[in-house]
């Protein structure tokens, strides 16, 4: 199993990239970030990052094709391709629904899939040939072409995916690979790989070939409380994005998040964190001691087809710069990578 950092760039540059230059010390596979208005630059921060690190991939995870147009996207993948000597990799998304709705776009009017979809097709043709003429339902090309130019023979384009089943074939079906973001059963992963690997198969692939990552919430330390306090304090956030389907699969009833979700749309942050019960936020992340996320990535994950763990760190600073709540005793973004690399990932090799 890979073991990859994703990170929300919000804290100072030098800090970021300090940990990127960590995470790529310590022998993981990717950095990914979230491709949102609400974050800072992902592509400036990876092109800064790219002389500082050797083996290290980057992208985001996800770019969403509505607010980023997909040649936009394969030209950017394509020059931090150049600039990593071919380390550079596009998971794709129909974008937050919370962030389309501070742009007055409703994402059920955006027909989401079909545009991903198309948006996959875009993007793997520019990267390929440099050039396309395309007549699509969302998108028009007429001899468009770009002189950034990728190093990989096969730049990988995944896409992410939450609800299903058709969002897991269509990563099965026309990507290289699916990121399954916030799942934390084994119930929720069986059903996910099930539907990407029909996709992949009605393309002739076979699934086991291709990327199934776990996007999860992530919090590890010594103090396992503390580990579990930070992961509580971003639960609600990310589940507001869940879907009730997906709830259901992870054993969440979404009358549940109801009233945390009312409490974060009022803007009463401290009250969501104190809405989300202890029992939640367990359901909801993998955190605290080594111990612990290994015991939870054994017995929810191990075997479920999942073979990329992605660890969206939570730490006191993100806890704080997102809440406006100050937890003691959490292990910082370093101590958490060192932590996995040396008592988490040795267990899935």
């Amino acid at each position: 199993m890979k073991f990859s950092y994703l990170m929300l760039p919000d804290y100072p540059l030098e800090e970021s990239l300090r940990a990127i230059k960590l995470a790529d010390e310590l022998g993981f596979y990717a950095c990914y970030a979230a491709d949102e208005t609400w974050h800072k630059d992902l592509w400036l921060l990876f092109a800064a990052a790219a002389k500082d690190t050797t083996n290290l991939r980057f992208g985001p995870s996800v770019s969403g094709v509505v607010l980023r147009e997909p040649t936009l996207i394969a030209q950017a993948a394509a020059t931090l391709d150049e600039l990593t000597n071919g380390r550079a990799e596009v998971v794709l998304g129909s974008g937050n629904f919370g962030l389309l709705a501070q742009y007055d776009i409703n994402w059920k009017q955006t027909k989401p899939l079909s545009r991903l979809k198309e948006s996959a097709q875009v993007i793997r043709t520019l990267l390929d040939d440099g050039a396309i003429t395309f007549d699509g339902e969302f998108f028009n090309y007429h001899g468009l072409f770009s002189f950034a130019r990728p190093v990989q023979e096969r730049l990988p384009v995944k896409i992410g995916a939450m609800r299903g089943p058709k969002s897991f074939e269509v990563a099965g079906e026309f990507s290289d690979g699916c990121h399954h973001c916030l799942s934390y059963k084994r119930q929720a992963y069986e059903y996910a790989f099930e539907h990407f690997s029909a996709g992949a198969e009605r393309a002739g692939k076979n699934p086991d070939d291709l990327d199934f990552g776990a996007w999860v919430v992530t919090a590890i330390g010594r103090d396992s409380a503390a580990a579990k306090q930070a992961a509580r304090s971003m639960v609600g956030i990310y589940a507001s994005s869940m879907h009730p389907e997906q709830l259901a699969r992870n054993g969440v009833d979404s009358a549940e998040l109801t009233p945390i979700v009312e409490a974060m749309n009022a803007g009463e942050l401290a009250k969501s964190i104190e809405l989300t019960s202890p029992e939640l936020a367990e359901k909801m992340s993998i955190s605290g001691t080594p111990e612990e996320v290994t015991s939870k990535i054994k017995s929810e994950l191990e075997g479920t087809g999942v073979n990329h763990f992605i660890a969206a760190i939570t730490d006191a600073s993100l806890v704080k710069a997102f809440t406006g709540q100050t937890v003691e005793g959490v292990a910082g973004v370093d101590e958490q990578l060192r932590l996995l690399a040396d008592e988490v990932m040795p267990n899935f090799r």
